[in-house]
């Protein structure tokens, strides 16, 4: 396995990050909210995934094994 770049680790710090501003934004609720949950802490909980899975290599385009090969025949 490698190990994650600067750029990556600082990824998932600032996907943490965000996702405790989730939390915080979403716990403190103000008054008039009664009833209602915070769709900006929703949001803030989507970006943080999608960052999170982003910085831990989820989304990194890895070629089939039918793609390396028409690759190759391409280079030859």
């Amino acid at each position: 396995m490698m190990g994650m770049s600067n750029l990556r680790l600082g990824e998932l710090v600032a996907a943490v990050l965000i996702f405790a501003a989730g939390i915080w934004l979403y716990r403190a609720r103000k008054p008039a909210d009664d009833g209602y949950g915070s769709q900006g802490a929703v949001i803030l909980f989507v970006i943080a995934v999608i960052m999170g899975i982003h910085a831990l290599g989820g989304l990194d385009y890895h070629p089939s094994a039918s793609e390396l090969e028409a690759m190759k025949a391409r280079n030859q």
